[in-house]
């Protein structure tokens, strides 16, 4: 059954890249669609089995590395932390493959696309059922290399060229660190297998290892730097810069990979690693800083933008913040329960946002839409779904989850928790004010598309609408269905040592800290119904007496432009002297344009002596036997005997 649920996928790829045009574009689409949904029940099955019977297996497939020390297999590690996450991606994946069947449709590259999206679903199936580093880090790259090729799709449009690139170098940069950390846990644990490093970890806490000249924690180091990896894959902040850009790609690319699988890759990698980051408490507390600056931060910056998938990309970038603050204040559980129920509401917040582009055209802009409420209503009962979950209304799957993590900061009696409660609580309120906004410029007021476009407006097609349906019903109930098993009373038992639990009860909060996020919430609505609402001027006005604050949000702190001033410029600098002045003006000059140039120059010249005539040749044969005859008389007097 496990072996299925991962190579499913990696059979649709294959017919539909190696077959698509012998089979044909809808045939295509079918055969990867089905194979992907096909997993899809057998994930929550596994669920079932692992996390509810504690069925928990190691299958080995076969062997991977064998290099001298390094000796590893391809195992499928299959526990409660895998299953939760065969269910999020198969179950993501499978709606989007079934959204895209309708979204798609005019597209003619379609067999590349679901090609694509199958390869990508393999990727990330092989990243959560590793049971080595190396193994990870196959599956790592996997999705990085997909989310390039999928961000790119539309490889006719210079902006998705652009954005490719950029998720890809960011990436790297992350990955870089993720490689450095795999080079120091084997150094230091002569091993890549799991369970051997958890069991060798404590027998290394206060040992010290080199690292740039410098003697440093060893576990410290260690977890710092897949930490740096996890930074670039979630889009953590410094590293975060190319998930908003990586709308470029179609609609569905966005819904599975930046909301609910591929940067969440990173969460996973450190619940997963939990062991050992329970040993290293300075690597903890940089996650949770990190984690709470994220969400603070692209909280502020999604309160103004007028692209809505850009509002609902740094959406994701503030949530994943909300599962790195949980993760590390030690509550890798809530960390997790966030994770899973984030996956239905974000992924049917940009499938809906997909389907207000798709029925408008692929308008993008709020600032053009308007009072769409009575022309798609379905699309904005589903919308509203996934609004009520994000922002965290009662009895909604965020609810739980967004609240658990901000009273496990508090909890967590830290100077770090607390900045961790302090910011995440602002952001929550933020959170609910951009997205109201989303909803209320674009469902409500008055229409302010072009009255062909609005008159053209319809409901999705079954394909795109089923997925929705069921990703609603997901955001309204995965909460209360899963939260007993995630952070409750069954929470031991469920994880089962998949990740780090701390069996103690649950800390006693104020009942002011268990209200803030829900009064964040209520506030967070109140000011975007009087912004866009009660008085729409109001929003306008704020704009231009904060002018500099607003362009701040606007242009997201200008980390792009920052990045551009400090790496982009100097490394097209670079660039343009090695090749204006290091090949151009040295190494052309002293090559082709040198020394070549001057011996074509002589022969050019010498070819000239070949007249063709013979009395020509004669005379250059009497000149040469003169001057042997010269050159004798001056030197001996005469020839040698």
């Amino acid at each position: 059954m496990y072996q299925a649920i991962v190579f499913l996928p990696l059979i649709g790829a294959i017919i539909a890249g190696f077959f698509g045009r012998l089979i044909g574009a809808r045939a295509s689409e079918m055969i990867t669609t089905s194979l992907v949904l096909v997993t899809m029940p057998l994930a929550w099955l596994a669920l079932y089995q692992v996390g509810m019977e504690g069925h928990e297996t190691r299958i080995d497939l076969f062997r991977f590395i064998d290099s001298g020390e390094l000796q590893t297999s391809w195992a499928l590690r299959i526990d409660t932390l895998t299953a939760v996450m065969l269910v999020v991606v198969t179950t993501v994946s499978g709606l989007v493959h079934l959204y895209s069947i309708g979204y798609m449709e005019d597209d003619p590259h379609r067999p590349r696309f679901f090609a694509y999206l199958s390869l990508f679903t393999f990727a990330m199936l092989a990243l959560v059922t590793a049971d080595n580093l190396v193994q990870l880090f196959f599956g790592w790259e996997g999705v990085g290399l997909m989310s390039y090729l999928l961000i790119g799709f539309w490889y006719h449009r210079p902006s998705a060229n652009a954005a490719a690139i950029k998720a890809f170098i960011v990436n790297r940069v992350g990955d870089f660190g993720f490689a450095l950390g795999i080079f120091a846990t084997f150094t230091v644990f002569n091993t890549v297998q799991y369970d051997t490093i958890f069991a060798s970890a404590p027998d290394q806490v206060g040992k010290t290892m080199e690292f740039l000249g410098m003697q440093v924690d060893a576990l410290t180091l260690i977890c710092l730097l897949l930490f740096m990896g996890a930074m670039g894959k979630s889009a953590q902040f410094l590293l975060h810069t190319w998930l908003p850009d990586a709308m470029e790609g179609p609609t569905p690319v966005s819904a599975l990979i930046h909301a609910a699988t591929m940067v969440t890759a990173g969460v996973f990698m450190v619940a997963r690693l939990s062991p050992l980051f329970e040993l290293a408490p300075i690597a903890l507390a940089v996650v949770a800083f990190f984690g709470a600056t994220t969400a603070f931060f692209a909280a502020t910056v999604g309160l103004v933008q007028n692209d809505i998938k850009r509002v609902v990309a740094y959406s994701t970038c503030s949530q994943l913040g909300y599962m790195f603050v949980a993760e590390g204040v030690g509550n890798y559980g809530a960390g997790m329960f966030h994770l899973f129920t984030h996956a239905f509401f974000k992924a049917l917040l940009f499938l809906g946002a997909g389907a207000v582009i798709h029925a408008l055209h692929h308008e993008q802009d709020m600032r053009r839409m308007g009072a769409l409420r009575k022309v798609l209503p379905f699309t904005w009962a589903m919308m509203l779904i996934g609004t009520l979950s994000l922002t965290g209304f009662p009895f909604t799957s965020g609810f739980g989850s967004k609240d658990a993590i901000i009273e496990a900061a508090y909890a967590a009696g830290t100077p770090i928790g607390m900045y961790g409660f302090v910011l995440t609580a602002i952001a929550a309120l933020l959170t609910s004010f951009y997205s109201w906004r989303l909803m209320f410029l674009t469902f409500e007021g008055k229409p302010r598309e072009k009255p062909e476009v609005l008159e053209h407006a319809h409901e999705p097609p079954w394909t795109m609408g089923l997925p929705l349906i069921l990703l609603a019903l997901g955001s309204l109930l995965a909460g209360a269905v899963f939260m007993r098993f995630f952070i409750g009373g069954d929470e031991v038992s469920f994880w089962r040592g998949s990740l780090v639990t701390h069996g103690e009860a649950h800390h006693e909060v104020p009942i002011l800290v268990m209200l803030a996020p829900t009064l964040a919430m209520a506030a967070g609505f109140a000011v975007a119904w009087y912004f866009y609402i009660t008085n729409p001027l109001v929003p306008f006005g704020l704009a231009k007496r904060f002018r500099g604050a607003y362009q701040f949000l606007l242009h997201a702190w200008y980390f792009d432009d920052l990045y551009d001033f400090l790496f982009v410029r100097p490394a097209k600098r670079i660039g343009r002297f090695l090749w204006k002045t290091g090949d151009g003006t040295v190494i052309d000059g002293i090559g082709p344009d040198g020394v070549a140039a001057r011996v074509i120059d002589i022969t050019n010249r010498v070819v000239k002596l070949q007249s063709g005539y013979i009395y020509h040749y004669a005379f250059v044969m009497l000149i040469g036997v003169a001057l042997i005859i010269t050159y004798f008389i001056f030197a001996g007097g005469g020839l040698p005997r």
